[in-house]
């Protein structure tokens, strides 16, 4: 598993290859759709690993807009939570940095708000939804660092990043944003 990790005040900002289901973080992030419900990619993989009671309790929350967060119990997975975030499908246009950015705050403002200290993040909008990594890294990286340098409580945020490939260019993106 590769792994690298940089500080922000009294935080770690972490990325790793894995696979999110399997993160033993307070929260994982789910890259939902707008219905909450059980898909594929990230979750559907939260979904089959979570188990049946998770979208019963995601029915009950009425969907997710794009950019806004909410959250669930973890049920069968490790982490005591789920937050659910709708990252916009990728269109190029100058909302779609706008919406991700705020999947990301939203999320993390969520996990302060509910006390969380450990969160891991997918790379949200990456996949179905067509944005493409490379962009994708820069907003997601640069919007937990602002986040992190500006609020306290959440000890650890990871990105568990699927594919290597994955990694290595948010692991890039982050070299280039803490130099």
């Amino acid at each position: 598993m590769a792994r690298v990790s940089y500080n922000i005040n009294d935080s770690k900002l972490e990325l790793i290859t894995g696979d999110i289901t399997e993160q033993d973080t307070a929260a994982v992030v789910n890259a939902a759709n707008k219905r909450l419900a059980p898909g594929g990619g990230v979750a559907g993989a939260i979904h089959r690993a979570a188990g049946a009671k998770l979208w019963e309790e995601c029915k009950a929350l009425g969907g997710c807009n794009t950019g806004e967060a909410k959250i669930t119990k973890g049920y069968n997975l490790k982490a005591k939570y789920i937050i659910h975030t709708v990252g916009p499908v990728y269109s190029n246009s100058k909302r779609d940095p706008i919406n991700l950015k705020s999947s990301y705050l939203n999320s993390l403002k969520l996990a302060s708000e509910n006390r969380i200290k450990s969160i891991t993040f997918p790379s949200i909008s990456t996949g179905a939804f067509g944005y493409p990594v490379e962009e994708a890294a820069k907003i997601a990286l640069s919007s937990v660092i602002e986040y992190l340098r500006q609020n306290t409580g959440i000890e650890l945020v990871r990105f568990a990043l699927f594919s290597k490939s994955d990694f290595d260019v948010y692991k890039s993106a982050l070299e280039k944003l803490i130099s």
